[in-house]
């Protein structure tokens, strides 16, 4: 059995996808890149983080900059962000059997906090947020270093080719959520299919 599982938050956990795109349409208005569609988000799923930015005509390099400003968005339009089916018996189940829930996530910790909260979440007590998108690794690193855990010892779960590749160089085993932002024709590596919530219990009970 596992003794942590680490999870993403949006797309994984948090289906804020509506939420972020309201977000980041406000954004986008003020500072002149392109809007998201509701009807562009099937093709924007297969799409790479660099595809993306290209096509809104939003300069990589400003990702770390805009995230806040988007952080502010939610904050101040008080968003609900929803939980996916399931997911919180998903996470109850795990605490129950003792199992160190963790999240690791480039959203802010006070919106990841506060959702938790909100759906009566309150044993998660590790949430580590970084707004540098490729810098999960180094944080995974860390959560392990703090408890002493070995690789072998730790799953991840996320939605997008950056949490694979995270996990990959910490030596994690990973599982995808099939539901999140990532399409399927993006994913490669050796990684493992969530399909439900229950398949991550699972997994994480019997490794």
């Amino acid at each position: 059995m596992a003794k942590c599982v680490i999870f993403d938050f949006d797309g994984t956990i948090s289906d804020s996808i509506q939420v972020f795109i309201q977000a980041y349409n406000s954004f986008a208005a003020k500072e002149g890149y392109n809007q998201v569609a509701l009807e562009e988000l099937g093709d924007l799923k297969k799409m790479s983080i660099p595809e993306r930015c290209k096509h809104l005509n939003f300069p990589m390099r400003n990702i770390p900059f805009a995230a806040p400003k988007l952080y502010k968005y939610i904050r101040e339009s008080q968003a609900s962000l929803p939980l996916f089916p399931g997911i919180k018996q998903m996470l109850d189940k795990l605490n129950q059997h003792g199992i160190h829930v963790a999240i690791i996530s480039s959203n802010a910790g006070d919106i990841i906090e506060n959702c938790l909260k909100a759906n009566g979440i309150h044993y998660v007590k590790d949430i580590l947020s970084s707004k540098y998108i490729f810098s999960k690794d180094k944080l995974i690193k860390k959560l392990l270093k703090q408890y002493d855990y070995s690789p072998k010892e730790v799953i991840y779960v996320g939605d997008e080719q950056r949490d694979i590749d995270a996990s990959i160089k910490s030596g994690l085993r990973v599982l995808w959520a099939s539901w999140g932002y990532d399409d399927e024709s993006l994913i490669s590596g050796e990684t493992s299919k969530a399909g439900v919530p229950e398949d991550i219990v699972e997994f994480a009970l019997k490794t």
